[in-house]
Order: C-alpha cells, then structure tokens, then sequence
C-alpha cells in the first residue's frame, strides 16, 4: 500500500505546520482526525486556523526532492515551492508554481505551436 502525503497549514499565511510524507509497506490510512491527535503541533491549535491538502503517493515527487521550501498558497489553496539559485544561495525564497507543472504548460504549448506551424507549412491555415 502506498499513501500520500498531507500537508497541514496556516490559514491565513500557508506557512506548513506538518507534513506527514509519503508511506508505503505495511501501512494503515490514518484520518484528519487521527492525525489532529498524534501531532501536538496540530492538538495545541484551534482547528479553525489551519487547514490540509492531500497529495497522492509520488505526486510533486521531483519538486519536493529539488526545493529549498514550499508552502501553501493563502489564496489559490494551491501548492509553492522555492527552488536554490546557485549563483545566489543567500536569496530569499521566492515561491512559486512547481517547476513540473511549469515545464509541463511549457510542453503542451510547445505542441500547440508546433501543430500550427505545421499548418501554415502545409498551407492548411
């Protein structure tokens, strides 16, 4: 069995409180609930003030493994990370979109233009 990772977050700022990562083996699903009460981080807190996302096992694999951060966007609800720039290791974390839903965007418009150049060469357009 494999299981996601969850990660638990303020509201109003998306700074992360836990993340529980991935799990595989011989392993037991735990709920909300159950996890509220393992992490004294999150039994201290008023429930109101933090929230969770759920990740599927592998899912943001690579930007997890390449981060120097990540946190939860207070809007969008929507996953950031930091990425090291090696020519200024002092940098401030930047957060942005993760780098592989980027080059995947990148991918698919890479596509679309190539169709449609293929297109006009073929004088289709």
């Amino acid at each position: 069995m494999k299981i996601g990772r969850r990660i638990y977050h303020e509201k109003e700022t998306g700074n992360v409180i836990i993340d529980t990562g991935e799990r595989q083996g011989y392993v037991i699903p735990t709920t909300v609930e159950q996890d509220i009460e393992t992490y004294k981080a999150l039994s201290e807190r008023n429930r109101d003030t933090f929230d969770v996302i759920e990740l599927e096992y592998g899912q943001y694999a690579q930007d997890f493994a390449e981060c120097n951060g990540y946190r939860v966007n207070p809007g969008t609800k929507e996953l950031e990370f930091s990425y090291p720039d090696p020519n200024e290791p002092e940098k401030p974390p930047v957060y942005q979109k993760p780098l592989s839903e980027s080059v995947l965007d990148n991918t698919e418009y890479l596509i679309d233009v190539d169709f449609r150049l293929s297109m006009v060469e073929l004088g289709l357009i």
